[in-house]
């Protein structure tokens, strides 16, 4: 006969569900709102809770955290104010597709729907960027609601998932009802539409694959390297998603995005079948809907996703398989191409991308260009490289050559301040990674703070800071649409090399090109990190134009 399981209050029963969920980190700021939470913590002592200085940069790190792992991220905020904040990490997972279970401290259910001390209404406020939002009301069914969570945040496209937690109810008593982790539930492959599908892509003359979104592993992307290593099909990769095929294989033909090249979106916009896996299709990859045509594709369109409210959501495709990339790319592994196709296209297009990536000069002391396309001759092939947004990024994107899957973090949704805090997530991680963060002198300030919870948890990155003291992005397009009207895109900086020491973290001042490599030996010697700040000419708005040369 079974015994009856020890009466806890609300916060040790929610504190042991997410350890049996295999939850052993979590990162977030302590609040009054989830303090029992907090105090069933303690009893696991292989449990580590990640102070973070602000939530939104300990949203940022819990994303990460998922997108190393391939486990959701864990991140718990105080109601109101901490709910708020959290909410710029939650909307990049959610358009990254990042499994992440948001715990948010909530007004007693006693005081609901009387505008209490820092209460929301979390459905409404998460209804545009979560899975689900549930608010866990009976303490007998924490177990039941937890469950469920892990569930959804793991199932079909993943994403992010809320759970609030009403303070009463941390405090009450109850028994537990213990379950297991929760099964990961991501669609199969419907083999008719599969072998119709690729009746038509094993036929074309002229195809191409777009690789990339979210739900990706490392056994699906070997598998389609591999295959496409085999069949000499080329390989091109969505927005932010190039590690889906380390760079430097000869299937790799670029990625899409800001500044593609020219000569792949050529080759995409030719293609007699396009087989895109992963990838919903959005606005950055497409360039603004504009690289295919909408609503129906000028190529063939094979469009293969783990969430089926994606698939002719925009772009109605030939052949719809709402599937996982993981069993999409299993399956590929069985199929030929036809004697018709020229196997050469893939060595052609992995040319075109080498081409494009070789560094360009421009005017100024630093070249930037030549800094990123140097950084892979000094690091491990598995280093992972970190950013935010703004337009530094552009020169990372073009001349590094990414490594394998998970050596790049960057997000999906263009949210600024990411980069640190996605690159102390990683170190947590692996902590014997190399591990750099590329941010903007604006981007890098939305999250600075960060580098406290470095020093507090020794996850000490290389950080780039790419300093032309404004907002370049802006700026540029301010140029562009309504030239030399500038207002509100100057920045004043502190000394980054001293805001740096202040946290016992190495600071470089790189003002000229040949000084990087110095400073760059000592950032990856250093047992601290480093900070290198570059001084980047405000002429240099992006690797071939000018500034001035905007709106000409």
């Amino acid at each position: 006969m079974d015994m009856p399981s020890k009466v806890l209050n609300g916060g040790q029963i929610l504190a042991n569900a997410l350890v049996r969920q295999g939850v052993d980190m979590a990162f977030g700021v302590p609040g009054e709102s989830f303090l029992p939470l907090l105090n069933g913590l303690v009893d696991h002592p292989d449990f580590r809770f990640i102070t973070c200085r602000q939530e939104g940069g300990a949203a940022y790190m819990a994303e990460a955290y998922a997108k190393l792992t391939g486990r959701p991220g864990i991140l718990m905020v105080t109601r109101g104010p901490g709910a708020s904040n959290a909410m710029i990490g939650m909307h990049t997972a959610y358009q990254d597709s990042t499994p992440m279970v948001l715990l948010v401290g909530q007004v007693g259910t006693d005081m609901v729907e009387r505008e209490a001390f820092q209460e929301i209404d979390y459905r409404r406020m998460y209804s545009e960027c979560a899975k689900w939002v549930g608010s866990i009301d009976r303490v007998d069914r924490i177990d039941e609601f937890v469950s469920h969570a892990f569930h959804v945040a793991q199932a079909g496209r993943k994403g992010p998932v809320v759970l609030a937690l009403p303070e009463d109810v941390l405090y009450m008593v109850g028994q537990e009802k213990p379950l297991k982790a929760a099964h990961i539930v991501q669609p199969g492959l419907d083999l008719n539409i599969f072998d119709e599908a690729m009746k038509t892509f094993t036929s074309a003359k002229n195809p191409i694959i777009v690789a990339g979104g979210g739900n990706w592993n490392g056994a699906a992307c070997e598998d389609l390297r591999r295959w496409a290593n085999a069949e000499g099909v080329p390989i091109a990769t969505s927005f932010r998603s190039q590690d889906v095929i380390d760079n430097l294989d000869s299937s790799f033909a670029g990625d899409l995005g800001i500044g593609a090249n020219p000569a792949l979106v050529k080759r995409i916009q030719e293609a007699d079948v396009l087989l895109v896996i992963g990838e919903r299709l959005g606005e950055m990859t497409t360039a603004g809907y504009s690289l295919l045509t909408v609503p129906q594709a000028q190529n063939k369109l094979i469009h293969v996703l783990s969430g089926p409210e994606e698939l002719g959501r925009v772009y109605r495709p030939d052949f719809a398989l709402n599937c996982s990339p993981e069993n999409f790319c299993l399956a590929l592994s069985k199929v030929k191409m036809g004697a018709q196709y020229d196997r050469t296209n893939m060595k052609q297009a992995h040319h075109e991308y080498l081409a494009f990536s070789s560094p360009v000069a421009v005017s100024g002391n630093l070249q930037l260009a030549q800094i990123m396309h140097s950084l892979s001759d000094s690091i491990p092939r598995d280093a992972i490289i970190t950013n935010g947004a703004g337009n530094f990024a552009t020169w990372v994107h073009r001349f590094y050559p990414y490594g394998a899957y998970k050596t790049q973090l960057a997000p999906a949704n263009g949210s600024m301040g990411y980069g640190l805090p996605a690159a102390i997530a990683a170190k947590m991680v692996s902590p014997q990674k190399v591990v750099i963060a590329v941010c903007g002198d604006g981007d890098f300030m939305m999250n600075c703070q960060e580098l406290a919870t470095a020093a507090r948890y020794d996850a000490f990155p290389i950080v780039l800071v790419v300093n032309n003291s404004m907002l370049g992005t802006i700026r540029m397009h301010q140029e562009r649409e309504f030239k030399s009207r500038v207002i509100a895109t100057d920045l004043t900086n502190p000394d980054f090399v001293k805001f740096a020491d202040s946290f016992g973290i190495p600071g470089f001042r790189v003002s000229k090109t040949e000084e990087f490599a110095s400073a760059f030996a000592k950032a990856l010697a250093s047992k601290k990190g480093a900070l290198i700040e570059l001084i980047l000419d405000q002429e240099v708005i992006s690797p071939t134009k000018l500034l001035s040369q905007l709106g000409k």
